[in-house]
């Protein structure tokens, strides 16, 4: 009687075991993803429609537009029932189990850890406006192998620089936040890059958010905040959004994210700590969303911040230099959201 009973409890367990995987998967996100299939397929059945008429390809190209027309409802369908079954069902057990959290700030310090590569038309201004913030400790700047005066301007200005050996943004945000640990009692560290695109007015938002979440990260979708010319083209900006919301459905319930490729942040000194060995620097220009995605998963609290957005000073060498090198960052990015990091 007692074996029957713990081979109950064993099968009861496996089904609670496997009813909570369920629930904890990202069905929206699934949801989104097949509702965009769907949609391609609908979307390119007709525009066959073109060819077939004006080059004389009826017969060759009606079957598959047919195809594509109607099937393209089979996976609109299954990523409706997914995201409703999210959004309806599981939504409440997957909201953050959390009360609203003010932990008190006063007078704050900051480290400030800048990324460049090739920034001496920007860099000494950069570290200048950091520096002169009160609430700033020392500015730290990672130079990832320039090749110009960078280093030598950021010294200058008054900063503690680092060259950064292995290429790759991934790499120099990772020697950035390590030595931002390593020097320094400040509690709160920020990452900016050494362009002039951010501002260090914007600390003081950082610091008022800061009492409420691990990570701040700034967005930069605030039309108002936005300067009318800048390296983020209108393309860039909704596909930021699109990729923001992708990773909100992910782990939905845990933040409201809009910006995924924004290289202002704020962490707290022991969130950054324990967040560290998670991270993985041989991430390139995605390292971003690799960020807010294992801190997400890490159970870390991050909510956005709207900052102001500048032109650049200089040449943009990064995932903004095109629609095109844009569109390839957004795609990793994609990927690693949906398949993992590696």
């Amino acid at each position: 009687m007692a074996r029957e009973e713990k081979l109950n409890t064993d099968v009861s367990l496996k089904d609670a075991g496997f009813f909570a995987s369920v629930r904890a998967a990202p069905w929206l996100m699934y949801g989104l993803c097949l509702l965009a299939v769907g949609a391609g397929m609908y979307f390119v059945g007709v525009c066959l429609s073109v060819p077939r008429y004006l080059l004389g390809m009826e017969a060759t190209l009606r079957p598959l537009a047919e195809w594509l027309v109607w099937y393209s409802g089979a996976p609109v369908f299954l990523g409706l029932a997914f995201a409703l079954a999210d959004v309806l069902l599981f939504f409440e057990d997957k909201r953050a189990p959390r009360f609203y959290r003010d932990d008190v700030m006063k007078d704050a310090k900051v480290t400030v850890a800048l990324t460049a590569y090739n920034d001496e038309e920007s860099i000494a201004a950069a570290v200048r406006d950091f520096t002169t913030h009160p609430r700033v400790e020392k500015v730290i700047v990672v130079s990832n192998n320039s090749s110009d005066n960078t280093m030598a301007e950021a010294k200058d200005a008054g900063a503690i620089v680092f060259n950064e050996q292995t290429p790759g943004y991934g790499a120099c945000v990772y020697r950035c936040y390590k030595e931002a640990l390593a020097g320094g009692e400040a509690s709160l560290i920020v990452l900016c890059e050494g362009d002039r695109t951010f501002r260090a007015a914007d600390i003081d938002k950082f610091v008022a958010y800061a009492p409420h979440a691990d990570i701040v990260n700034g967005t930069r979708i605030v039309e108002m905040l936005r300067a009318r010319s800048t390296q983020l083209t209108t393309f860039m900006f909704y596909g930021n959004l699109f990729v923001a919301k992708l990773l909100e459905a992910k782990h939905l319930g845990r933040s409201t994210l809009t910006d995924m490729g924004t290289t202002y942040k704020l962490v707290r000194r022991e969130a950054l700590e324990r967040l560290m060995p998670h991270l993985d620097p041989s991430v390139n220009l995605e390292f971003n969303a690799h960020f807010m995605d294992v801190a997400l998963k890490q159970n870390f609290s991050l909510i956005e911040c709207p900052i102001t957005f500048h032109s650049r000073v200089g040449v943009s060498k990064g995932g903004n230099v095109s629609n095109r090198r844009a569109t390839k960052v957004g795609l990793a990015m994609m990927r690693g959201v949906m398949l993992g990091w590696k």
